[in-house]
């Protein structure tokens, strides 16, 4: 796929809703920022809900400056207020978008700001203690109360919403009936974008991968092996210093004779 000429707005996403699906993932570093811009990856996410976080996002930013990149404002944040600060900030940073997982009043007070909000719907990780961990919306009366969900949301103000772990067949058809962008992690090929982790994707986990995710690599056992060849470098090292190999001739700066002898002198040893 050819990425397109400029960088991608919201109205431009509206656009394309409909037309085709887009790909989306959900990146923490400028190396796979990077990575997903020269893939040609339409949509990237990140984290900006913690301070760490927020000091390394204009080093994403720089390193796929032609990409629609949407921050993942903190959970639990106070008040109105602050969630437009903290979503301006990202903005001002360089963010295309923000998600954020409260409220509709919360993401309408945002909207109404001019803020373009993503919300999330289905199962919700930072409120499973509602609801377990589980797909949702499998049986009619929970389907129902999902779609009032989105409705609520739309009405709200928000421009896309992530739809995770929602049966495929309600996936498409919401997707069918509401003006938001609809962003399928775990839901199914019905939505108007399909989203992963990098982490699912590069294989970086140690537990057993979601069902909805897929592996193309094994960083995992990359990593180990890196670290295995770190510890094998050291010893290598501390090897050499205690045998005299380290640091060798060709390692060190050598002074000419003449000018250590005047350097004697001067100090008169």
């Amino acid at each position: 796929m050819i990425r397109p000429r400029k960088k991608y707005t919201v109205h431009d996403l509206r656009q394309l809703k409909g037309k085709r699906q887009l790909t989306h993932i959900h990146i923490k570093s400028p190396d796979e920022a990077a990575a997903a811009a020269a893939a040609g990856i339409d949509l990237m996410s990140c984290s900006y809900d913690n301070p760490a976080a927020q000091a390394r996002f204009p080093l994403l930013v720089a390193a796929a400056p032609n990409s629609f990149l949407s921050c993942a404002t903190p959970h639990g944040m106070a008040s109105a207020e602050e969630a437009i600060r903290i979503s301006f900030q990202a903005l001002e940073a360089g963010a295309s978008s923000v998600y954020c997982s409260g409220s509709p009043f919360l993401i309408e007070q945002m909207a109404r700001e001019g803020i373009p909000v993503v919300g999330h719907l289905g199962m919700v990780p930072r409120h499973v203690t509602w609801t377990g961990y589980r797909a949702i919306g499998k049986t009619a009366d929970e389907a129902a109360r999902l779609y009032q969900r989105m409705k609520t949301l739309e009405s709200a103000g928000a421009y896309a919403a992530e739809l995770e772990c929602v049966p495929h067949e309600l996936a498409a058809f919401l997707c069918s009936r509401t003006s938001l962008l609809l962003m399928s992690l775990g839901s199914g090929t019905g939505c108007d974008t399909q989203f992963l982790f990098s982490d699912d994707i590069l294989g970086e986990y140690e537990e057993r991968l979601p069902r909805h995710a897929k592996a193309y690599r094994n960083f995992l056992e990359e990593y180990r092996r890196l670290q295995l060849e770190r510890i094998a470098a050291f010893r290598e090292y501390i090897d050499d210093v205690n045998e005299g190999k380290f640091p060798a001739p060709s390692n060190l700066v050598a002074m000419n004779p003449g000018e250590f002898e005047a350097f004697r002198e001067l100090i008169h040893d």
